[in-house]
């Protein structure tokens, strides 16, 4: 698998590889497809964190898109990432395609300066990566959702050190 950035000409079979990968999943709107057009065009989105997995006959077999939100504690606004969604093809599903986007999408969050990622998801997959609750870090979210399903990590050591408040999500996401 060759993570690589997704291009403009990516979106059509992005859109229904996205569709088919949350297709059966219990937990979902099943909007996530709509979600990512709507964050493309916004103006969190950074394309270098818009990444696929591309196998070696050049299919696209996964989709991981982190954009930019904010923590917010009365008058301080610290700036992080929410990773959403994560998706892999049904048939590429289980060997590993989603644990390379995360980590390849880590290194390059990084890289660009970000301290650090906040996600909703399932509380099995995400501790691998060295994701923790929210909750530990003196962080919510601005909706109810199981206190296991709320996520960060620290990209670069103490990345969320001193930083207390709630997840404010862009309008795209449609969580006000």
């Amino acid at each position: 698998m060759k993570i690589r950035q997704e291009k403009e000409e990516d979106y059509k079979q992005v859109f229904f590889l996205i569709k088919d990968a949350f297709k059966n999943i219990e937990h979902s709107d099943h909007q996530e497809h709509f979600l990512v057009e709507k964050l493309r065009r916004s103006d969190v989105f950074i394309p270098e964190l818009s990444l696929v997995a591309e196998n070696e006959n050049g299919e696209i077999a996964g989709h991981i898109l982190f954009t930019r939100i904010t923590i917010e504690n009365g008058p301080e606004s610290y700036v992080s990432l929410a990773l959403a969604p994560v998706s892999v093809k049904p048939e590429f599903q289980n060997r590993g395609v989603g644990a390379k986007l995360i980590q390849e999408g880590h290194t390059i969050a990084e890289n660009l300066g970000y301290s650090s990622v906040i996600l909703i998801g399932h509380e099995k997959y995400y501790p691998r990566f060295g994701y923790e609750k929210t909750s530990n870090f003196g962080i919510s979210f601005p909706f109810e959702i199981p206190e296991e399903n709320g996520m960060a990590i620290e990209l670069v050591k103490d990345g969320l050190k001193n930083i207390k408040g709630v997840v404010k999500y862009p309008q795209e996401f449609g969580t006000d």
